[in-house]
């Protein structure tokens, strides 16, 4: 190839490359430019994903993100998969915070943790826990589990 027409795709490829870098190295937040950390699978009944003005009702693949809180009311309940194959199940009368998802799928770690305020949950673990099981957490308004298997339940009753 001649130089000429080998320039203008090496500086596309290095402006490309520094504008991925610079966007994955920005913190998650609760923002839709926040990276998706998983996808609603199912949702039933009444389920919301946020909190005061800006709650809204999740749809079927709609995304989840890094700090986002997920409520259900009495009728409802709601399934997320996260990038590394973890499912949630977020039961009836539920509140539940993904406070900390981190996630690389070339080396398989991260960090996970989810405050379960109050109601159930029930998690299947994926490839975060298996690798780094230490770094996957779940948080009660009591206590902290650490996960040492691959599919339980948590429950727990509102702070007093």
């Amino acid at each position: 190839m001649h130089l000429s027409r080998t320039l203008p795709l090496i500086a596309v490829l290095m402006l490309t490359v520094s504008l991925s870098h610079a966007q994955s190295a920005t913190p998650a937040e609760s923002s839709p430019t926040a990276p998706r950390a998983g996808t609603f699978k199912q949702v039933q009944g009444e389920a919301w994903v946020g909190t005061g003005p800006q709650r809204r009702t999740p749809q079927p693949g709609e995304g989840l993100r890094e700090a986002e809180r997920v409520s259900t009311g009495g009728n409802g309940a709601a399934t997320i998969v996260l990038r590394d194959g973890t499912a949630l199940t977020v039961g009836p009368n539920s509140t539940v915070d993904l406070s900390r998802f981190e996630f690389d799928g070339t080396t398989q770690k991260g960090n996970f943790l989810l405050d379960l305020l109050q109601g159930s949950v029930r998690v299947v673990t994926g490839l975060l826990a298996r690798a780094n099981p230490e770094l996957f957490k779940v948080q009660t308004p009591t206590s902290v589990v650490g996960v040492r298997g691959t599919d339980f339940i948590v429950e727990t009753q509102a702070a007093q």
